[in-house]
């Protein structure tokens, strides 16, 4: 199994990023998916999740700011990034379920200047 995303890369404050993240391998199913994100010196935090059937949780400084989506046919979650500050800054990692173990990307780096 392997999660692969893309989408990152640098953006000025204000701007917007979508973010991928495709699952592939020999794959039964998958269930929630999970953005995480990184920032340097700091720990890793659950940015959003959205479960098989498309129940969504967003961490409180994201809400209203990102959308995290997926697409079950293509194996593959989104989350659409808005109203980015440098805050934002980081690498945003995908987090899947899959089968009876989880996985996760090697991670997307997220730079937001001021």
């Amino acid at each position: 199994v392997q999660l692969v995303e893309s989408g990152g890369g640098l953006v000025q404050a204000g701007g917007s990023l979508r973010l991928s993240c495709a699952v592939s391998g020999s794959i039964i199913g998958i269930g929630a998916m999970a953005w995480h994100r990184q920032a340097l010196g700091e720990q890793r935090e659950l940015v959003a999740r959205v479960t098989y059937d498309g129940v969504t949780y967003y961490a409180d400084s994201m809400k209203g700011r990102f959308t995290i989506s997926r697409d079950n046919a293509k194996n593959t979650a989104y989350l659409q990034m808005n109203s980015l500050s440098p805050e934002d800054t980081a690498v945003y990692y995908c987090h899947a379920e899959v089968d009876f173990t989880t996985a996760w990307g090697q991670g997307t780096q997220v730079t937001v200047s001021s």
